[in-house]
This record gives structure tokens, sequence and C-alpha cells, in this order.
């Protein structure tokens, strides 16, 4: 038997084969990392921008927040306003009906005065205590508001005064009081009677001069 006989049988394994599979793992090696580091990237760009649009959402929320906050308060102050102003009303004008009811009180005395016979000495302790009495009535009610319009020589006042009727007086301007046929009356401010007065009118003309 040769020698050549003798030696062992190895298989035959293609050269190109083992190099093509080497530079495959290597370029795999290779490009493996940056992938990795492109999509870890691409990750924080999308968590930037959902965090960015969360925060767009929760700013929003605040400034919607805020102005619900700030339109809620306007609307207590103005509650608190509108009450304190109501309350004020109710206490400044709680006696206007029975202030209503004392005026024509005060009538029946102020004309009993007028008609009273100052000359007879018999009446005189009468006449006096009326007087002090409506005196003393005037003055508790001027504590509570209630102020008398008795405007005679004054301007006439369409708001607070009622005009009976006109007369030509020489020597008084026109649209004066001269006359007030009843006194009126005001409660803080608030007409509660107007005050009944005859006014002057404007001389005549004489056409004939």
């Amino acid at each position: 038997m040769s020698s050549e006989q003798n030696k062992p049988q190895t298989e035959d394994v293609p050269l190109e084969n083992d190099n093509e599979q080497v530079v495959d793992a290597v370029e795999a090696e290779l490009v493996e990392p940056e992938s990795a580091e492109e999509n870890e990237s691409a990750a924080e760009e999308i968590s930037i921008a959902e965090l960015l649009e969360r925060l767009a959402t929760a700013e929003q929320t605040v400034a919607d927040q805020k102005d619900s906050v700030v339109r809620a308060k306007a609307e207590v102050d103005n509650i608190r306003r509108r009450s304190a102003q109501e309350v004020d009303k109710a206490r400044k004008f709680a006696l206007e009906k029975f202030a209503n009811e004392l005026l024509p009180v005060i009538d029946n005395m102020e004309m009993a005065l007028q008609h009273a016979n100052h000359e007879d000495d018999a009446l005189a302790a009468m006449i006096e205590g009326v007087e002090l009495t409506l005196k003393a009535l005037l003055d508790a009610v001027k504590k509570f508001g209630i102020e008398v319009i008795s405007p005679q020589d004054h301007t006439f006042d369409p708001a607070k005064h009622q005009a009976m009727g006109m007369q030509e007086v020489e020597g008084v301007a026109a649209n004066t009081v001269v006359a007030v046929l009843q006194k009126g009356y005001e409660l803080n401010g608030r007409l509660l009677r107007p005050a009944m007065v005859m006014i002057s009118k404007a001389a005549s003309v004489d056409t004939n001069a």
C-alpha cells in the first residue's frame, strides 16, 4: 500500500463562504450599535415631544382655572357690593311707610296752629303746648333722615315741588315760589311728598301801549 493511500481524507470547505460570513458578522457588529443609538435618540425625541405637549396642556389648564377663579372672585365682589347696597337702602328707607303715615299728623298740627286765635289768652297755653309738641316731633323725625321741603321764595323745582297755580307778582322773577300751600318731605334724599306751591309767572306785556 502506498503512502498516499494511508493519508487521512479531509473534506474540502470553500474559503469564499468563510470570508463572507466573517464580513457579515463584522458588519452586523458595526451596524447594531448605530441602530441602537438611533432608536434611543428617537425615543428621547418622542419623550420630549410628549412632555412638551403635556406641559402645554397643563399650562392651558392652569390658565383656564386662573380665569375661572378671577371670574368667581369678581362675581363674589359684585354680590357683596349689591348686598351692602341693599342693606344700606333697607336701613335708610325702612321708615318710609311709617313716615308717610306720620305726615298727616304733622299737617294737622301745623294747620291747627295756623287757624288758632293767638290773641286769645285762654288759648295761649294750648297753642304753646302744640308748638312744643310739633317742634319735638319734627326734631325726632329729622334724626331719622326726614327733612322738610318748604321752598318759600325759592326757584320752582319740578323734582320736589308741585305747582298748584301761577300768579303774576310784581317785582318777583318768573318761576319763583310765592306761596307754600303744603310742605313737602323727603327721607334720606328720597322724595316722600312734593311741596304744593304757587309760583310766579312773567309779567304780561301791554300790547296797547
